[in-house]
C-alpha cells in the first residue's frame, strides 16, 4: 500500500468515526421549534436567516 492510499484510508476511516460519534452524541434537532428561514408572506418575522443580520 503506497503512502497516498494509506493517507486516504486514514482520512475516510477518521471521517466515518467522527460522523458515527456525532450521530450518537448529538441530540435530535427539534424541527418544530426551528425559526423559519423564509417567512414569505406568513406574517412571521424571519429570525433564522443570514448570520450577520441584526436582531
Amino acid at each position: 500500500m503506497n503512502p497516498s492510499r494509506r493517507l486516504q484510508a486514514v482520512f475516510w476511516i477518521g471521517l466515518a468515526a467522527f460522523l458515527g460519534w456525532d450521530w450518537t452524541a448529538s441530540a435530535a434537532p427539534d424541527l418544530r421549534n426551528e425559526p423559519p428561514l423564509i417567512a414569505a408572506g406568513s406574517g412571521q418575522v424571519v429570525s433564522g436567516g443570514h448570520c450577520s443580520m441584526a436582531k
